[in-house]
């Protein structure tokens, strides 16, 4: 028999609406790639503790490979509105993002340092994240910089929340 999950901690009430599993589609972009569409589902769950926890994963529309995955935390900043991200990647990457919550949308930027690489990992330099939920959609558009590339737009996804 399942355990009831626990109770939403206080301090992460005002990001209540995020909370479950999120599908959907997307596309991706970016000037040394080629477009493509991807099917993805995100989750944030509660654990009782001052964070949600995130996953995502995606895969090809066209064959059904994997494309990417994500693990991490959201919680609540020091202020008020403040929210702070951190993220891995399988890609030789963690990502450590902060930004503003505004109702039931929030915007992230990596901090001054915030993208840590390992030997072999891309060489991403800094990402922003833009996520909005309107009813049982939720709509978010990723920009990327590299090296290479300066700050562009990556992906954006239009995703349904899951019954």
């Amino acid at each position: 028999m399942a355990a009831d999950p626990p109770d939403l901690h206080p301090d992460v009430e005002t990001l209540a609406f995020l909370v479950g599993t999120w599908r959907g589609e997307g596309l991706g972009e970016y000037p040394t790639i080629e477009p493509f569409r991807y099917s993805e589902e995100l989750s944030f769950e509660h654990v009782g503790d001052a964070y949600l926890t995130y996953a995502q994963q995606s895969w090809s529309s066209d064959d059904g490979s994997p494309l990417h995955l994500e693990r991490g935390f959201l919680r609540p900043g020091a202020e008020g509105a403040v929210v702070e991200f951190t993220l891995a990647h399988p890609l030789g990457l963690t990502e450590v993002s902060e930004g503003s919550l505004d109702g039931t949308s929030f915007a992230l930027a990596t901090i001054a340092g915030g993208i840590g690489r390992t030997a072999t990992g891309v060489g991403v330099t800094a990402l922003t994240r833009r996520y909005r939920v309107d009813g049982p959609t939720l709509t978010y558009e990723i920009d990327m910089a590299t090296e290479s590339t300066p700050m562009t737009r990556h992906l954006a996804a239009v995703l349904r929340r899951a019954s």
